[in-house]
């Protein structure tokens, strides 16, 4: 695939642009990006470093080393989701691609609420991945220049996580040219950061054998835990259900190949490549790292301990004494979050330019606009940026002692925007279920696929396989369990995460009473065969 030459000719890109015309819409974006760029952007949505280097403490701490095996489970669920999304890909490559989909399935309010949810999941993954770079970027910058950032400083992590929205929000206003460029250089550095401290690791000696990940360590009881939860001495009906989730919040973004679909050259070939593609490689970067971090964890009482409290860091730091080779696998982390901040922002840009192309949110003309120099929709991916930057405030709040508001409880010692991250991949997962639903529905009623990717006589088998995966896994996320559970004390914090779920689709009941969109969202149907 990265060898793969395209050249964006006039004859490619008027078929592009007249098959967007028949869908109602003009060519205004740059559509330059190839096969490799199309991968790049989801591949660095997904960000296997990033999302091991931000949830491998949870997934060892409440399953032990064999969680890893919960991995490809995870990777053959998504794999369902993304066969239907490749699918829809193909005959809807339209920029916002979940809103167009739900849209030209099902209908414009359908499609509507399938946007409003993606959007808002979005726009707070977009700050909580930017977040989190100061974790990484802050001990780098302090071994290079000798400074004091303190990574734990609510101030810091807010002013660093300004400074580098503003700076992805540069590169995607310069065009998508630049997104296409950083994405496939955030493949080589994600690949780096894989592999490369795979190897690493291993040269430096593994304490475990092969064995070892296929053990609990004791996870799932309470005397042994490295968190201190207790599953009842139950790992497979216990601990497993909330292990699982270190690898749930990290595959998805897949979709992102097509939210830019109107930027990639011959969209109906390779959005659907592209999707599939990415999941399958982030699925073995990620099941490479991850059995690496394992076999390098201290061997000893205290090296599973140890390793949940340091992390990854930890890992890295007890196995190589060199601090020039730290200080490089620190800048490859950090880039990793760059980059997949950049394609998240960019995403999210997309989906409200194609939302407010159809009228359909608040200042949508603004909203629409292409600037003819960039062509890329400033508007749309400052709206991306703002606001991540204030949910991003939330950091600066963490309350000291709990806080009861009637059956709710809002744990000490967590931070506010930490509680926001679960909802971000509730919100994802439900979006995703909304899609596969109307696809599979509008199968039914006799909608064909007519792009050049179809699922052909397996495509209701997939999507009755999709929808029973996401359904299961969103259980699991929102499902409260009370405070005090394993899975209230880590991650869904009992309500509050179903709550925000609440909110979210109360204020989008709200402005669809009070504002009607859908009314303004007109389906476009090409062909004879959507419903």
């Amino acid at each position: 695939m990265s060898g793969e030459t395209v050249v964006a000719t006039p004859e490619a890109v008027d078929a592009d642009a007249a098959q967007l015309a028949r869908f109602g819409y003009g060519q205004e974006l740059r559509r330059v990006l190839n096969l490799f760029e199309n991968f790049a952007v989801a591949f660095c949505y997904i960000s296997p470093v990033v999302g091991i280097y931000s949830l491998f403490v949870l997934g060892v701490g409440t399953g032990g080393p064999q969680y890893i095996w919960l991995l490809p489970v995870v990777v053959l669920g998504q794999l369902f989701v993304a066969l239907v999304f490749a699918e829809l890909g193909s005959h809807y490559p339209i920029a916002g691609a979940l809103f167009q989909w739900g849209k030209n399935l099902i209908g414009p309010n359908y499609g509507w609420w399938v946007g409003w949810i993606y959007g808002w999941a979005l726009i707070m993954t977009v700050a909580s991945v930017d977040t989190g770079l100061i974790i990484y970027a802050g001990p780098l910058i302090n071994n290079i220049f000798h400074t004091t950032i303190n990574p734990a400083d609510p101030n810091q992590i807010l002013i660093g996580t300004v400074l580098l929205i503003i700076v992805q929000l540069a590169f995607n206003v310069g065009g998508v040219n630049f997104l296409g460029r950083i994405s496939q250089i955030g493949v080589y550095f994600e690949i780096i950061g894989t592999f490369g401290i795979a190897i690493m690791l291993a040269i430096a000696g593994f304490h475990h054998g092969f064995d070892y990940l296929f053990t609990s360590q004791g996870a799932e009881n309470a005397a042994t835990s490295p968190l201190g939860v207790d599953f009842g001495g139950n790992w497979l009906l216990g601990a497993a259900f909330v292990a699982i989730l270190a690898h749930v919040y990290i595959f998805y973004g897949f979709e992102s190949a097509g939210d830019v679909a109107e930027e990639v050259v011959q969209a109906s070939k390779r959005v659907p490549r592209a999707i599939i593609s990415s999941l399958l490689t982030a699925g073995v970067t990620s099941f490479v790292l991850v059995g690496a971090l394992l076999l390098a964890i201290p061997a000893g009482a205290k090296g599973l301990s140890d390793t949940v409290a340091g992390g990854v860091p930890f890992l890295i730091s007890s196995n190589v004494s060199s601090t020039v080779i730290q200080d490089v696998a620190l800048f490859v982390v950090c880039f990793a979050f760059f980059s997949c901040g950049l394609a998240i922002q960019a995403a999210a840009a997309r989906l409200i330019y194609s939302y407010s192309r159809d009228r359909a949110l608040p200042a949508s003309r603004s909203l629409s606009r292409v600037s003819p120099r960039f062509r890329t929709p400033v508007n749309a991916l400052l709206v991306a940026a703002i606001i991540p930057a204030l949910f991003a405030a939330l950091a600066r709040f963490t309350p000291s002692t709990p806080i009861v508001i009637g059956f709710i409880t809002i744990p000490a010692k967590v931070n506010a925007l930490f509680l926001l991250v679960s909802f971000a991949v509730s919100g994802i997962y439900l979006s995703f279920l909304l899609v596969v639903v109307a696809a599979l529905i509008a199968r039914l009623r006799g909608w064909k696929a007519q792009g050049a990717f179809r699922l052909g006589a397996w495509g209701v088998p997939v999507m009755v396989l999709g929808c029973v995966w996401l359904v299961a896994m969103l259980v699991n996320i929102l499902i409260p369990s009370g405070i005090a559970s394993p899975r209230g004390a880590l991650f869904n914090y009992d309500w509050i995460t179903l709550v925000i779920v609440v909110i979210i689709v109360a204020l989008g009941a709200i402005y669809t009473v009070l504002a009607h969109p859908a009314r303004r969202i007109v389906r476009s149907a090409p062909d004879s065969t959507s419903p």
